[in-house]
């Protein structure tokens, strides 16, 4: 892989798919570019406007429908003036799947049963049933956490307030941003790219879901007729 990864020249691009280990290992080897397609550390943020019923399915869905792929939900943030009607309901209908909720303080003080979230719990990639969960004052602050510890890849906002909403597109840093919908629907052939090659979590040259375009570059032709630059 070493030898494969150093061919200038020879190889014009490598996307490692696999672990975090292997990923890490092919970008410090590699000559050649990189297209990284990393973990997914993907949330959802419930505001204060949220509808609590939509909160619960698309939380559900994100976490539940396939936990062992990228682009589930890893982590949750929940405003503090909806948490108390919001966390019960939730961890109510997360316990049907056998998910395991892992809470700061004031999430495991509205619901006791959540086993106490750590500073690492805000970076893990678990790929299994287990959320993390903060509450937080603020959109605000729920993008400046998504910023610290998220990987880039999907976040969503659940919300009813067109401000918010809007704020959160703008501000967090992430390949794909939702509004009312779930992370899971990040991927090339959601997105109608066809055939997906997979999800960069890098800025450059591609981001986000990838399909055969993805890949292309370019070449330009230029005809004329005499022209000189003066």
């Amino acid at each position: 892989m070493r030898e494969l990864v150093q061919l200038e020249g020879l190889v014009n691009l490598v996307i490692p798919r696999g672990g975090e280990a292997l990923i890490r290992a092919v970008n410090e080897m590699a000559r050649v570019p990189v297209i990284k397609h990393y973990k997914g550390v993907c949330h959802i943020y419930v505001d204060e406007s949220a509808d609590i019923d939509m909160a619960i399915a698309i939380t559900e869905n994100a976490k539940c429908q396939r936990p062992g792929v990228c682009n589930a939900a890893e982590t949750l943030l929940v405003h503090e003036k909806i948490a108390a009607r919001f966390l019960p309901a939730l961890a109510r209908r997360l316990t049907q799947h056998n998910v395991e909720l892992r809470g700061d303080t004031m999430a495991r003080g509205i619901v006791p049963t959540m086993l106490p979230a750590d500073e690492s719990d805000w970076y893990a990639e678990y790929l299994d049933l287990i959320l993390a969960i903060r509450v937080v004052p603020s959109v605000q602050a729920a993008i400046e956490h998504i910023n610290q510890y998220g990987s880039g890849h999907s976040d969503a906002i659940i919300t009813q307030s067109a401000p918010a909403a809007r704020l959160f597109k703008r501000d967090v840093d992430a390949a794909a941003v939702y509004v009312n919908a779930s992370t899971r629907f990040t991927d090339g052939g959601e997105f109608g790219m066809g055939a997906e090659i997979g999800i960069s979590t890098d800025k450059l040259h591609a981001r986000g879901p990838m399909g055969l375009e993805e890949l292309t570059t370019y070449k330009y032709l230029i005809d004329g007729q005499g022209q000189t630059r003066s």
